[in-house]
């Protein structure tokens, strides 16, 4: 008897370690504005686990969301930009590394994807390693959608048409940016950070400061 609650213990315990981060799917983003409360998708686990282990690192507490374009998305992640000076351009920070792309799922409105460095110099599309952004976006229509996607060779599911139509997002990052995520709360917090008032670099006049925390 003891033996095979030895035995179920060691198993059980083996399943919670191949689980890696898995279990741990959700965080809240805290602002002045509300509280986000985003799920991270396991589809995407190397964003998802290294979004988890800063977290824990408590890495974004006091970052900004240092770039702002109303209905396009807010950004935030750079170290620099911690204690920044009012005015100091923002966006070339990072942990050291990038991530290698996962890339997949659509940008909707209120999903949660990595920045990266764009252009020639980043063929891969790897990820910043801490850098993210959450879709703002505008409603499409279903005959601007489809001539997107046939100029970039995407083909879209008519769930995915009408997920667009009906909620809006930013069709034109698919396929050059990785989602690893989507709000689930507080998407009226995301309205209001995007409306806010900034100077001619997107950068909010008044910082807006987050803190993250895993639930």
């Amino acid at each position: 008897m003891k033996n095979n609650i030895f035995y179920l213990t060691m198993i059980m315990l083996i399943i919670v370690m191949s689980c890696g981060e898995q279990g741990v799917r959700k965080a809240r983003i805290e602002t002045e504005f509300g509280n986000i409360t985003v799920e991270l998708y396991n589809s995407t686990p190397q964003h998802r686990d290294n979004f988890v282990k800063l977290v824990k690192q408590g890495f974004y507490d006091d970052l900004l969301f240092h770039r702002v374009i109303n209905g396009f998305m807010i950004q935030g992640g750079d170290p620099q930009s911690k204690n920044a000076a009012p005015g100091q351009r923002l966006g070339s920070g990072g942990p050291g590394y990038t991530v290698p792309a996962e890339i997949g799922a659509p940008h909707f409105k209120g999903t949660l994807a990595a920045a990266r460095l764009g252009g020639p110099s980043n063929p891969e599309k790897r990820s910043s390693g801490s850098q993210f952004y959450i879709v703002h976006g505008t409603s499409q229509s279903a005959n601007s959608l489809k001539a997107m996607a046939s100029s970039k060779g995407i083909e879209y599911n008519q769930a995915q048409i009408d997920k667009y139509v009906d909620v809006g997002g930013t069709p034109a990052l698919d396929n050059d940016y990785t989602v690893f995520g989507e709000v689930i709360e507080g998407i009226e917090v995301v309205d209001k950070i995007a409306a806010v008032q900034k100077d001619g670099s997107d950068r909010p006049i008044s910082d807006v400061k987050m803190k993250i925390v895993l639930l």
